[in-house]
């Protein structure tokens, strides 16, 4: 045994050398991102980055969600598996220890217990005239499996690693959860603001047509003017049942986030434009991989995969068991406790495998498959991470021009249409102009609902890019002294 460990002590050390290294290429600042370190750390995203938008609605919502979707629990139960599945792994680091008890009654056969008697000198019998013998035993017996290649701290490591990936998994599916409900919510705001935009337009075309109507009713108008001024009302109600049924879709979807049938979920809704727009500051790049809780997800699920190829690598040597047992052994009841009727035994056992027509080294091969496949799906996450945050970025940046410059466009076509309304009022102006500043105004107004429905949106994307909320930063302190 002594020669056998002094060639396998050298490859020992071999199992330290399994983790691979990640290779990762961070940049030093995002492309659309501010390059002054000071200035990236002045509106780091906060824990309740919800709050940030000012709607009480939307926190009560989001409060609600966390502490109640159904996505939520299911991934707080998968921890308490995780965490199970360490504890049983942990057990083999310790000895097994049982406590045994045994009583035995045993009678020989009639046939046998004259030959018996004489033999062994017994004279007990029983009602049958076989002979009857006793056996009371009470022991514990203990077994320990010397760890002494690590392949059971590295399976214990493996399902702590699993564990800490589990809890990171909790963190993203919180986060979706927040931001699936914020964008339903906005979804809602966004449904009732084009309702309103629609039911204004209608109103609009409502008041154009009673105007043609009294055209003709005076002669200076025809019947063709007030049936396509009818087409743009009808169409305009026609525009509006699809907007109502997003609207409850979209009711409906909080309703499940916050789980709750839909007739128990009450939401009040009310306009885009009373939402803020908060400023966020991205941070830098190096900063995100400890932050994004999916990456740290992926480095734990890669930490365990080096901890199950270090553990396929440990099953090639031997294995070395104690085993031991020891209590009390009589025939009789009184004389069980006594020194006399102690026993013990101890042995110690070496296993080293020698043929299993392939099994460890395929383990072997199967878990360095699943380390590497796991390394490069967290090179991807991190990746991932960084385009993330430069799409969320631009996003941002687009869509806030894109709703100041379509807020210019309805601010001129309402402009026009306002003047064309008044002209055929007072007869100097012909119908196709006021048909054509009434679409384009409509068409403006329900542009830039959704123009500020994407601004919006995008400002939700980057905080989910960034992770979600960040821990303040340390307060550096000096010495007064």
């Amino acid at each position: 045994m002594s020669t056998t460990l002094a060639l396998m002590l050298p490859l020992g050390g071999c199992l330290l050398a399994d983790r691979q290294d990640p290779a990762l290429d961070i940049p030093v600042s995002y492309t659309d991102g501010p390059r002054n370190p000071d200035v990236a750390e002045a509106a780091v995203p906060p824990l309740d980055w919800w709050t940030k938008f000012r709607s009480k609605e939307l926190t009560e919502l989001i409060e609600e969600a966390r502490a109640a979707n159904l996505d939520i629990a299911a991934a707080i139960a998968r921890i308490v598996q995780a965490d199970a599945q360490a504890r049983i792994a942990g057990a083999a680091l310790l000895p097994l220890v049982d406590l045994n008890g045994n009583a035995q009654n045993q009678q020989s056969s009639k046939t046998l217990s004259k030959t018996s008697a004489a033999t062994l000198g017994r004279t007990g019998s029983g009602s049958s005239g076989g002979i009857v013998t006793n056996n009371l035993q009470a022991s514990l017996s203990a077994s320990y499996e010397i760890d002494f290649w690590g392949k059971n701290r590295a399976a214990l490591r493996a399902t702590e690693e699993t564990a800490v990936a589990t809890r990171y998994d909790r963190e993203v599916v919180g986060l979706t959860t927040v931001v699936a409900t914020a964008n339903a919510y906005f979804q809602v705001l966004a449904a009732q603001d084009r309702l309103r935009v629609a039911h204004d337009n209608l109103d609009s075309a409502t008041r154009v047509l009673n105007l043609i109507q009294q055209r003709l009713n005076a002669g200076t108008a025809s019947q063709l003017e007030v049936a396509e001024q009818q087409s743009v009302v009808n169409t305009q109600k026609a525009s509006i049942p699809p907007l109502e049924q997003t609207l409850k879709q979209n009711k409906n979807a909080l309703a499940l986030l916050i789980a709750r049938p839909p007739e128990h979920v009450m939401v009040r809704g009310g306009s885009l434009r009373a939402i803020a727009y908060p400023r966020i500051t991205p941070g830098l790049p190096s900063e995100l991989i400890a932050q994004r809780p999916d990456i740290r997800e992926a480095e734990a699920r890669l930490a365990s995969a080096d901890a199950n190829v270090e553990n396929a690598r440990a099953q090639f040597f031997p294995s070395i068991t104690l085993t031991g047992e020891g209590g009390y052994q009589s025939a009789v009841l009184k004389t069980l406790l006594r020194p006399e009727s102690i026993f013990f035994n101890v042995a110690a056992g070496l296993t080293q495998p020698i043929f299993d027509g392939g099994r460890i080294q395929g383990n072997l091969d199967l878990q360095k498959g699943v380390q590497d496949e796991l390394l490069q799906d967290y090179r991807k996450s991190v990746i991932s991470g960084f385009v993330d945050v430069e799409n969320a970025l631009d996003g941002i940046r687009q869509t806030a021009l894109r709703e100041k410059l379509q807020q210019d466009v309805v601010t001129s076509s309402r402009q026009a249409f306002d003047i064309s309304e008044q002209r055929l009022r007072e007869g100097t102006i012909d119908l196709v102009t006021v048909l054509q500043t009434q679409q384009t105004l409509y068409q403006a107004e329900d542009t830039l609902v959704q123009a500020r429905l994407a601004h919006v949106q995008a400002i939700v994307s980057l905080y989910q890019a960034l992770g979600g909320g960040w821990l303040p930063m340390p307060v550096e302190t000096t010495d007064a002294r």
